[in-house]
């Protein structure tokens, strides 16, 4: 998948933001990580930014390609992960006009795979 040009400054800010909002033992698990630098830089490449990709041109993507490109995205995620996570769906901040227009089911496409694809 070809990431989005989305700023990752404003997604590390994002994200830091989201973290202070967890609910224990979510929050010291994920800051602990975020913390190293090298979980932060792969957490922000396979699953971060990849999301952000999905919700910016999942929208006018075609069927075809909206679920080859879901599919292609292959990554497990743990509990405080998808906690981190699932306000960039559900609307957060400046990534808000990304969810502007996308469908719906595509949405719900995105959360069932965050509540779904976990580690066990």
């Amino acid at each position: 998948m070809k990431l989005y040009a989305f700023p990752q400054a404003t997604l590390e800010k994002a994200i830091a933001r989201r973290m202070l909002g967890l609910a224990s033992p979510h929050r010291e698990w994920f800051a602990d990580r975020w913390s190293q630098k090298p979980y932060k830089k792969s957490f922000l490449e396979h699953k971060a930014m990849p999301l952000v990709t999905l919700l910016a041109k999942g929208k006018t993507w075609t069927d075809e390609e909206w679920d080859r490109e879901l599919a292609a995205w292959d990554v497990r995620f743990y509990d405080a992960e998808a906690e981190v996570l699932r306000p960039l769906i559900e609307g957060d901040g400046l990534i808000q006009l990304m969810q502007k227009n996308m469908p719906p089911q595509r949405a719900q496409a995105l959360l069932d795979k965050l509540n779904h694809d976990r580690h066990a």
